[in-house]
C-alpha cells in the first residue's frame, strides 16, 4: 500500500476490452533478483501486479513513471523477454495470454540509444525486420520507403543515408520506423526521447501518438518526464524504488490535440503537480533509513 494520497485523476471515457480477451499485458506478483544467494544479491522489483486489457481497434499507452532505479526498464524487459531481466525470479508475466520465453514479433521496443546497423542505409535499417522474414526485396524497400515518410523523413533524400549522417531525432524516427512496420501487438519504449532537445521531444510525442493510433497496438512507455507520461498516458504507473514497486495507477484521458496545446490546459497542469508532488514523495521515502518513522 502506499503511505499517501496519490493524485486524482479525471473521469476517463471507459473504452471496453473484448469479451474474453485476454489482457495485452499482465503481470501476477512478479519479483526479479539479481545475484540471488550472493553476496551481491539485489532486489530489483517485487510483487509487481498490474493488468493492461487488450483493447480491440485502441490500444493503450501505459507510462511508467518514477525515480532511477524503480525497475521501469526491468518491468520493460521482462515484456520483452531479454536477458538477464528475463525470466522473472518468480511470478509470471504474460503477454495476450502466453507466457513470455523470449524475445517475439508479437513485441517491438525501441530504446533510449539509438540502435542502428552503422553499415547500413536508412532503407535497410528499417527494412530489417521484414529482412529476417524473408519478405522479398521489392516488397520490403517499399514498406521501408512507406514507413521512413511516415515517421516524417524524406524517403528520396533521407533513405540512402547512413545513421552517422542523421540528427539524434531523426535516428530516433528510423528506430521508430523499424519497429512499426512490423506491426507488433506490445511496443515497448524505454525514455525513447530522453535524449532529444526539447522541442524535437514534443515532436515526437505527438509523431508516437499519430502512428500508435495507426498501428493499434499497446504501448509501455519507460519515462522520467512527468509531463510525457501524462501527455502520452492512457493510465500511469508510479514506481517507487528499494524494492521497486507500483504504488500508484492513475487512468488519464487521451491525447485529444498536439502536446504543445496539451501542455497549456489547466488539467494538464493539475495533473502534472501532482504527479511531481507524489514523485517528491517517492524520493523522499527512498532517503529515509531503513526503519525510520513515516
Amino acid at each position: 500500500m502506499s503511505d499517501a494520497t496519490p493524485p486524482a485523476a479525471l473521469p476517463v471515457p471507459s473504452v471496453p476490452p473484448a469479451v474474453d480477451r485476454p489482457p495485452a499485458v499482465e503481470f501476477r506478483h512478479v519479483t526479479k533478483i539479481y545475484g540471488e544467494g550472493t553476496p551481491r544479491e539485489y532486489v530489483a522489483i517485487s510483487s509487481v501486479s498490474f493488468t493492461i486489457p487488450d483493447i480491440v481497434g485502441h490500444g493503450e499507452i501505459s507510462s511508467f513513471l518514477g525515480p532511477s532505479g524503480c525497475g521501469k526498464s526491468t518491468v520493460l524487459r521482462l515484456v520483452a523477454g531479454l536477458e538477464p531481466q528475463h525470466p522473472p525470479t518468480s511470478g509470471s508475466v504474460t503477454v495476450l495470454g502466453r507466457s513470455i520465453v523470449g524475445p517475439a514479433a508479437d513485441r517491438g521496443m525501441v530504446f533510449q540509444d539509438y540502435t542502428s546497423f552503422d553499415n547500413r542505409t536508412v532503407l535497410d535499417n528499417v527494412a530489417f525486420g521484414l529482412e529476417c522474414r524473408g519478405t522479398p526485396r521489392r516488397e520490403r524497400e517499399a514498406a521501408g520507403l512507406e514507413w521512413i515518410a511516415k515517421v516524417g523523413l524524406n524517403p528520396r533524400r533521407d533513405a540512402g543515408k547512413y545513421p552517422h549522417e542523421l540528427s539524434g531525432g531523426m535516428r530516433q524516427r528510423v528506430a521508430i520506423a523499424r519497429t512499426l512496420i512490423l506491426r507488433p501487438r506490445v511496443i515497448l519504449m524505454d525514455e525513447p526521447f530522453g535524449a532529444l532537445d526539447p522541442a524535437t521531444r514534443l515532436d515526437m510525442q505527438d509523431l508516437l501518438v499519430k502512428l500508435w493510433r495507426e498501428v493499434e497496438a499497446t504501448v509501455l512507455f519507460v519515462t522520467h518526464s512527468v509531463e510525457e507520461a501524462v501527455y502520452l498516458g492512457d493510465r500511469v504507473f508510479v514506481m517507487a524504488t528499494t524494492p521497486g514497486r507500483i504504488i500508484d495507477e492513475i487512468r488519464l484521458p487521451a491525447a485529444s490535440a498536439p502536446a504543445r496545446e496539451v501542455q497549456s490546459e489547466p488539467w494538464f497542469h493539475e495533473q502534472v503537480n501532482a504527479l511531481h508532488a507524489r514523485i517528491e514523495q517517492v524520493e523522499a521515502a527512498a532517503k529515509r533509513p531503513t526503519g525510520a518513522s513515516r
